[in-house]
């Protein structure tokens, strides 16, 4: 075997995980697309669903945190069906501006349509894009926001390198997302309303178990706080701090690009 066929058969054996299985690492892109191509319909129920609507709080204190000042450039990455530029929009108001993007066209398209609805297309763009290779320019936004994407990334750490290319100096990035539980006892409950009813729900309200099965196992795979705290910062990102909600099931961790 030549080294040119050992360097491929190297290449096609590089798995990561999708959920609690193995897959291909070249998969698990299209693997994600398909999940959230399935969800886009019915996720903003789905969310009210699974957190009792609490998800609305830990979105509002994500961007009371972000603060958001009139006349910024604003980037929210996975932005999905738009609740974080909905709740920012007004804050950036006269002249800022706001660029939802998604990987995911059928999320963004029911992103566009309640920011239309609700009369808030003013200075908002919607982008198709990877977060691990963002096609904007260095040091474009002020703030970059991402609430519960990065977890479904193939590789998280390029995504947040991006995101400290595309940060002006000073500007700050927030991600809020699925954590590990601090409270005593609480893992044990978050355990089994998780692996027990919310695929279950996800069966009856959007007819799609397995998707929903998946985004309970990726929040399993996710690292715990100070693992992902570590993560920014080997990203290049300073003054890195957690923010902990409902006792650790999420966290805000919060960076700045200082250099």
């Amino acid at each position: 075997m030549s080294d040119t066929e050992k360097a491929q058969g190297s290449q096609e054996l590089v798995t990561t995980h999708f959920g609690f299985q193995e897959v291909p690492e070249s998969e698990k892109e299209t693997l994600v697309r398909g999940v959230f191509s399935s969800v886009a319909p019915k996720y903003d129920i789905m969310n009210d669903l699974m957190s009792l609507g609490v998800h609305r709080l830990w979105k509002r204190y994500t961007v009371d945190l972000a603060r958001p000042r009139r006349g910024e450039r604003v980037l929210d990455l996975a932005g999905g069906t738009g609740d974080l530029a909905i709740l920012m929009h007004k804050r950036l108001q006269p002249g800022g501006s706001i660029v939802l993007a998604d990987i995911n066209p059928e999320m963004l398209a029911v992103g566009e349509k309640r920011l239309a609805d609700k009369g808030l297309l003013l200075g908002v763009d919607f982008v198709e894009a990877n977060a691990e290779e963002l096609p904007f320019a260095d040091g474009e936004f002020d703030l970059v926001t991402l609430a519960f994407g990065i977890r479904n990334m193939t590789h998280p750490d390029r995504a947040l390198r991006e995101i400290y290319r595309v940060l002006k100096l000073g500007g700050r990035a927030l991600i809020l997302e699925f954590s590990h539980p601090r409270w005593p006892g609480l893992q044990r409950i978050y355990d089994l309303y998780s692996f027990q009813l919310l695929p279950r729900i996800g069966e009856l309200v959007a007819r799609d178990r397995d998707s929903y099965q998946y985004l309970v196992e990726s929040i399993r795979r996710f690292p715990d706080q100070e693992s992902f705290r570590m993560m920014m910062e080997d990203a290049g990102f300073g003054r890195v701090d957690v923010h902990n909600l409902s006792g650790g099931i999420v966290a805000i961790h919060r960076g700045f690009r200082l250099g």
